[in-house]
């Protein structure tokens, strides 16, 4: 038996919940020590949703009708939620990314021979993922206020259902680098994990109600569309924040998506965490 696999059964004392989580926070801390020696990674990826802003919102506003009008300033309200949707959920690519090089540079193993949790890796990796992505929703909402979106112009909100709104949009973004996560331990080279990270993630976010109206689609989209969970956080945060273009679609999740978003958020967490930490087990077997 090597060394390597002798030092993954010696485990040191303590609680294992314990271990686990002081584990995942350190590996986590040296992700965001990496991505602070490389600025580029954040600035890249600033420039893609700031590009979605300032396109939809001065070459779309004025020809999308929003609650029967064709108003540019309805539907920059409109599109934020939208896009602030699809930042979290792109940081999916990034995150295979990184676990593909990791694996690829062999500082996966490096990891095994230390006595240390196995999902720890995962995790920690995950939630250096989420502290990106938190900085990048922050830097466009700032964007977004100078282009003149605000809050509470379809209803009243205040600033705990706007937190709350941006909290349910993390959440999907963290489920969502789970699946980034499994495509990363799925492919042979960082290249592979960013397309393949890339390839779901256009139907999901645009076969939604993120930048059109679903009432306006044909029936068999308007349905999918509708039980979409990107969907569902993205009504979720217009309802919190009083933007305009609430659906009143019958479906369940259009109704009730502040629910909706968190159960969908929590079941893709609880299924492909439990995929990926699998995967990277028989991975480094």
């Amino acid at each position: 038996m090597s060394s390597v696999t002798e030092a993954v059964r010696i485990a040191p004392p303590g609680n294992p919940l314990t271990r686990s989580v002081r584990d995942s926070l350190i590996v986590a801390k040296r992700n965001l020590i990496r991505m602070s020696r490389i600025p580029e990674m954040v600035i890249f990826g600033l420039i893609q949703p700031i590009m979605f802003v300032v396109l939809f919102t001065y070459v779309f506003g004025g020809s999308m009708k929003i609650d029967g009008s064709t108003s540019a300033e309805g539907y920059k309200n409109f599109l934020m939620a939208g896009i602030f949707a699809q930042t979290v959920t792109f940081a999916t690519a990034s995150s295979g990314a990184g676990i593909a090089d990791d694996m690829h540079k062999g500082l996966i193993d490096r990891f095994r021979s230390l006595p240390m949790a196995r999902g720890a890796v995962l995790t920690g990796r995950t939630l250096a993922d989420m502290v990106q992505t938190a900085l990048t929703l922050l830097v466009l909402a700032v964007v977004a206020l100078l282009v003149g979106w605000r809050v509470g112009t379809y209803r009243d909100t205040n600033a705990g259902k706007v937190l709350a709104a941006f909290a349910l949009l993390l959440l999907l973004g963290y489920a969502f680098t789970w699946i980034g996560a499994l495509i990363g331990l799925s492919v042979r080279t960082p290249e592979a994990a960013t397309s393949g990270g890339l390839i779901w993630l256009f139907p999901v976010t645009f076969l939604s109600n993120a930048f059109v109206d679903i009432s306006n689609m044909t029936p068999w989209l308007r349905h999918i569309a509708e039980w979409n969970p990107f969907s569902a956080t993205v009504q979720a945060a217009r309802v919190l924040m009083g933007s305009p273009g609430q659906s009143t679609a019958p479906a369940w999740p259009m109704q009730h998506s502040v629910a909706a978003s968190l159960i969908y958020s929590v079941l893709i967490i609880a299924v492909f965490r439990t995929l990926a930490v699998r995967k990277y087990r028989s991975a480094t077997a």
